[in-house]
């Protein structure tokens, strides 16, 4: 439960984060699923940061951040992408390892320290896997971007992010091309395979549907 202030964060950019990927309702249970607790302890921990102003919640309803919530989701996001942005850049890490290594320094830095650590980096607006970094005034950067399920066939498109829910995942995007700013277009959809046929950087490639929803993508 959210008793810690870093478990309260952790919930909150939780929430954040998952709008960011999809449209459907932030539940207890989605909640749950993404923290890896169980949903007795996230709903007890949903019930306090309701009582604490920083979320909103009714039984059987999604829940949702206050401005509060969301100024404090916002911050641990932007901390969170610049220490990944540091890790690759920095320090040499590969773009799959450098998110459980995040959740564990956000937590242990300051405001001043990200601000520091931004000027640093030349004040980047996106951490390595395309993520957008908020800035300190809270607002994003960058251009909208589009599922690469939702693109349109023969479209040339250019990959701008994807998710780093799953390392395992992430290697193999990057051993098929599928790394930031690679040239995409989409061939085909099959539908009866659920496979979307691609051609990243002039090579063919064949993607499920649980690969092709971590990849977001702008017109290129």
């Amino acid at each position: 439960m959210p008793d810690s202030p870093s478990l309260a964060e952790s919930y909150l950019k939780a929430i954040w984060n998952a709008r960011e990927w999809t449209d459907e309702p932030v539940t207890v249970t989605a909640l749950a699923a993404r923290l890896g607790l169980s949903p007795s302890s996230v709903s007890e921990g949903v019930r306090k940061l309701v009582e604490r102003g920083l979320l909103e919640h009714r039984p059987y309803a999604p829940i949702a951040l206050t401005a509060e919530g969301e100024a404090v989701a916002v911050a641990m996001a932007r901390k969170h992408r610049l220490i990944e942005t540091f890790l690759v850049e920095r320090l040499g890490y590969a773009w799959d390892e450098v998110h459980d290594e995040a959740e564990l320094l956000e937590h242990a830095v300051s405001d001043r320290f990200v601000d520091a650590l931004a000027a640093h980096l030349g004040d980047p607006e996106r951490d390595p896997h395309g993520d957008p970094i908020p800035r300190a005034d809270g607002t994003l950067p960058g251009p909208a971007l589009l599922p690469l399920a939702h693109a349109a066939e023969g479209a040339p498109l250019r990959v701008a992010r994807v998710s780093d829910a799953d390392p395992e995942l992430l290697r193999f995007l990057e051993r098929s091309g599928v790394v930031l700013d690679a040239p995409v277009v989409l061939r085909r959809r099959e539908p009866s395979a659920g496979t979307l046929e691609l051609e990243i950087a002039g090579a063919p490639l064949s993607l499920g549907e649980r690969a092709a929803a971590a990849i977001r993508v702008v017109p290129g």
